[in-house]
């Protein structure tokens, strides 16, 4: 029996730090794959089903291979249980030393420069922003690591943060005259001398992008490198090696500008001028867009004689602000750091101007306030792939949903990981539970067709007697806002339990009420299908609006789609289908946590049955006890509540 084999039998290491541990063999299988990864320096993809143990399965054959682990999560929640909770566990279940360290991206560290650079400009901040900053001054004398996440009393979205914390753009780095007691210095310092660091994907793919730009090194090298929740990789990695150009960018250097012209170059007029030009020209260029967030085609946008003479209009006002700068070059760190971020800007500029690029997608994202252009590669396969055989470390990629129809050729395909240099072990665990006995899958008749002018209202007649059976506990999930807001107006009329609606409170406060009212019903869009751990009988219902295929107006989608048809397949089979399917995934695992959970699924979109993908999305399900009856839901659900 091998040291893993050990660890996970009755008298091993789990069962000394867990209370009514008993092996698991899907547990093992995926424990001792996951050592033979790290001892042949290969690579490993693990679909792993809710409640497998998926994590000790990687971290205990990690830990007692004594290597420079990285272990990379898709989210910081699950970044703090790791490092808080589970690796302490196990360390100190195997009596080791082992050097742990926690990174976040810069954005969650407070930036004592730019603290005390805001401490003089208190005017700038509305009445609610300036209680804020009072409390994170308050924090800042007492924290040690600097991390936000330790403020409890403040906003998650506050508007405060931007002013406290630093970018890439403003950060003064060697410069800055805080620079020996800066938290993110701190924190990367720890990351190189950990044997584990446990960072997250954006971190991973931002320092992966750095590296290959041959700039500095946020993460350092590693023996081995584990990505949770690794169904993210694909869009986060594309993302990282493509580039963008932000209005928030220009109005945050010119807003440093104006700050620099205030307190220390009041000589320099022309500076404050520049400022406000420029800072009007990308205000002007956002207003050509709809007020109301979108995506959509930037070569599309650019053909057209408006939008090509405004984005000429705020090139001529960078070049300006950028001249103005260039003369205030050594009068001070802060302005030579301005002048780094306007060349930087230009640039970016210069590389969304030229649209003509092969094998890159140019697509715009607005928000109430900002414009952003991508440009992002339809593939990252080649570059990926590369990567991973010139590090010599053993890489592992896990999730609950990896799978389409029971084959990783989708996931694989993305990253390079079926090209033979690279070519990936695969396994496949099953979940523990028995979804037969503990759930039901329904999927409604009668339904008006998903754009009807009826069925927002046909969806709330549809969740009201199953919400009554569950007595609250029950998740409305949506592919859109509009349908999530139109359906949440009509149930406010119909229902008295409270409604917890996504968009009128933070994630983690919708979250928190949900699961302090049993009466509560969530409604929720994208981010509460993955991530989100409830319980027993606090949730006993996920209702799930339609098949969550990406919209068709996608600019991405849109330019995988034809990049797949230049090359004679498929696209729905290709991206589409495979896409839905693990979103589903996704959505359908919010419902069975645990051995003992129970509760009914209902996807209110018969495409499940009389469409001949159909088949495809079932496959990739748990075996629930399927049914098209509503009225049987209820009264399971009622038998639950009892």
């Amino acid at each position: 029996m091998t040291l893993v084999e050990q660890a996970f039998s009755s008298s091993g290491i789990l069962a000394k730090v867990l209370n009514g541990y008993s092996p698991r063999q899907a547990q093992i299988d995926m424990a001792i794959d996951v050592e033979r990864a790290i001892a042949q320096k290969s690579c490993l993809i693990v679909e792993a089903g809710t409640g497998t143990g998926k994590t000790f399965a990687y971290l205990i054959p990690s830990l007692l291979s004594e290597k420079k682990v990285i272990i990379s999560t898709g989210t910081k929640n699950l970044q703090e249980q790791l490092y808080h909770k589970d690796i302490p566990l196990i360390r100190n279940a195997m009596a080791t030393n082992t050097q742990i360290a926690l990174l976040k991206g810069r954005a969650n560290y407070l930036c004592i420069y730019r603290l005390e650079l805001y401490v003089k400009e208190r005017g700038q901040l509305d009445a609610a922003m300036l209680t804020d900053f009072v409390k994170i001054r308050t924090w800042a004398t007492s924290t040690r690591s600097g991390d936000i996440g330790e403020i409890v009393d403040v906003a998650e979205d506050s508007g405060i943060f931007p002013y406290v914390t630093s970018t890439t753009d403003n950060c003064l780095a060697k410069d800055c005259p805080n620079f020996d007691d800066c938290y993110l210095v701190q924190a990367r310092k720890k990351a190189i001398e950990a044997d584990v660091l446990v960072v997250n994907h954006h971190l991973f793919f931002a320092d992966m992008a750095l590296k290959d730009t041959g700039f500095g090194e946020l993460i350092p090298k590693a023996d081995v490198v584990i990505f949770d929740e690794a169904h993210q990789i694909p869009d986060i990695a594309s993302e990282y090696f493509g580039d963008a150009f932000s209005t928030k960018q220009i109005l945050d250097l010119c807003s440093d500008v104006m700050q620099i012209y205030k307190t220390t170059l009041t000589d320099v007029k022309q500076l404050g001028r520049a400022a406000e030009k420029c800072q009007k020209a990308a205000q002007e260029f956002r207003l050509l867009f709809f007020h109301d967030p979108e995506r959509g085609n930037w070569r599309e946008k650019y053909a057209q004689p408006r939008f090509k003479q405004a984005f000429a209009a705020l090139k001529t006002d960078l070049d300006f602000l950028y001249q103005v700068i260039k003369l205030c070059i050594s009068r001070n760190e802060a302005i030579d750091n301005c002048y780094d971020r306007a060349v930087d800007i230009l640039a970016k500029y210069d590389i969304m101007a030229n649209v003509d690029i092969d094998g890159m997608s140019f697509w715009y994202e607005t928000t109430r306030r900002h414009v952003v252009l991508h440009l992002t590669p339809l593939s990252v396969a080649d570059k990926f792939s590369d990567y991973i055989a010139k590090s010599e470390a053993g890489w592992v990629f896990t999730s609950a949903t990896l799978a389409v129809n029971g084959g990783f050729e989708h996931f694989s395909q993305q990253l390079g990981l079926n090209i033979a240099k690279t070519k990936a072990a695969t396994l496949l665990v099953d979940s523990p539970f028995d979804y037969q006995a503990q759930s039901q899958l329904i999927v409604p008749r009668y339904l008006p067709a998903a754009q009807h002018h009826s069925r927002a209202l046909a969806l709330a007649e549809l969740a009201i007697p199953l919400i009554t059976a569950s007595k609250g506990a029950c998740f409305l999930l949506f592919t859109s806002y509009r349908m999530l807001n139109q359906v949440a107006d009509i149930l406010a009329e119909k229902i008295e339990s409270p409604l917890l609606v996504q968009g009128r409170m933070s994630k983690g406060l919708l979250l928190a009420a949900f699961i302090e009212n049993p009466q509560a019903i969530l409604l929720a869009t994208a981010s509460f299908w993955e991530g989100v751990d409830v319980r027993g009988d606090k949730l006993t219902c996920v209702i799930i609006d339609k098949l969550p295929f990406a919209s068709p107006d996608d600019p991405m989608l849109q330019a995988r789609c034809e990049d797949v048809r230049r090359r004679g397949g498929d696209p729905f089979a290709e991206i589409q289908l495979p896409q839905a399917v693990i979103a589903l995934k996704q959505g359908v695992g919010r419902l069975i946590r645990d051995v003992t959970d129970q509760g009914v699924m209902v996807i209110c979109d018969d495409r499940l049955v009389n469409r001949p993908y159909g088949e495809v999305f079932l496959k990739s399900l748990p075996t629930m006890k399927r049914s098209r009856d509503i009225t049987q839901a209820s009264e399971f659900l009622t038998s639950l509540s009892k």
